[in-house]
């Protein structure tokens, strides 16, 4: 790592950037040909802090990251704190309830470096009284600002609001390791955090996030987002759960082409939780205006008690139907099925 020659990025925007005057200086001295080797004798810092300056500048944009054979900066950084998502199984949904979010790359190495901030905090911070912790909070750099993210007293979550030095990084260190439902309500009041996706994703699998606070994340958001969230298998029960509700109680009032979206890009797995809720007219006239080939979406459908009369006549005429006697038995059971069809014609 030492041999890794940091360069300024032209185009970032550095006034604007939260610099520590420290952090500040170190950049100034970055001209693109200088290693990181050379830096401590240019600046008389220590070379720890060197790479604890060189991870923050990294993790603000403000420096290219090291060349891909290069080893990552031994001092964890903030944005590393994120972990990456378990590996998917095969046709699993994406993540829980958000859109795909592939913007930012995950670093191999988060959970260990979470696990340093952590160790931080139990070692060294923890054992100071609280409204000491607070005022640390409130003016820390790193890399006691990322530590602090994992205490469990509301009020140094509150403190740690207040440092300008706060990013997204530190939102979602709080969003998973904060336990306190009050601490989540804080960091949820800030529009910028709660809207993020990185933040977003692991505030449904903390297991303190608020009911209220998800209906007020989640309420509006697309169906298929809010499937997501039910059906995630790092979800806790009890988010589930308000999840399902949410989502029955969007299904109820959204657009016919969301409804039917929903029920096409799950193959009619959502059509379980949705037991009992009917649908009008231009839903069951945009299913019956597709073709169906999956046998999944058909079956599911079969299965459906809500399923309109109209669209089970449909379904029988499809060529996957006909040539599937299992699914056409399904389909003449139906209780909405043609009386013609109930008798096997």
């Amino acid at each position: 790592m030492n041999d890794w020659t940091p360069k300024p990025i032209p185009t970032a925007a550095l006034a604007r950037l939260p610099l520590t005057p420290e952090e500040g200086f170190v950049l100034s001295r970055l001209d693109g040909a200088t290693p990181v080797r050379h830096l401590t004798a240019l600046t008389g810092l220590s070379p720890e802090r060197i790479q604890s300056i060189l991870a923050r500048l990294l993790t603000l944009g403000a420096v290219l990251p090291p060349p891909t054979s290069a080893a990552p900066p031994p001092t964890p950084t903030p944005a590393a704190s994120v972990p990456a998502a378990p590996p998917r199984a095969p046709g699993e949904l994406s993540d829980a309830g958000e859109e795909e979010d592939t913007t930012e790359p995950e670093d191999e190495d988060a959970e260990a470096h979470a696990g340093t901030f952590r160790q931080l905090f139990e070692r060294r911070l923890h054992p100071l009284p609280a409204d000491e912790r607070a005022r640390l909070a409130r003016e820390s750099g790193e890399p006691e600002l990322s530590a602090l993210c994992f205490d469990p007293v509301p009020a140094v979550i509150h403190a740690l609001l207040e440092n300008t030095r706060l990013g997204l990084a530190h939102a979602r260190l709080i969003a998973r390791h904060h336990l306190n439902p009050v601490g989540l309500e804080a960091l949820c009041g800030r529009a910028a955090f709660a809207s993020d996706a990185g933040v977003r994703r692991w505030l449904v699998r903390n297991p303190q996030l608020p009911a209220g606070l998800f209906r007020r994340l989640w309420g509006g958001r697309r169906l298929m987002e809010q499937f997501k969230v039910v059906g995630h298998r790092d979800v806790p029960e009890g988010t589930r759960r308000t999840a399902r509700e949410v989502m029955r109680s969007r299904f109820s009032t959204a657009p016919a082409e969301e409804r039917v979206e929903l029920i096409l890009l799950t193959e009619g797995r959502v059509l379980g939780a949705l037991m009992g809720l009917p649908v009008d007219g231009k839903t069951a006239a945009l299913l019956c205006g597709r073709v169906y080939r999956s046998p999944l979406l058909i079956q599911n459908l079969a299965r459906w008690s809500a399923a309109p009369p109209a669209l089970i006549a449909h379904l029988l005429k499809q060529e996957a139907v006909r040539r599937q006697p299992q699914l056409r038995q399904l389909l003449q059971r139906h209780p909405n099925a043609p009386a013609d069809a109930r008798r096997g014609d």
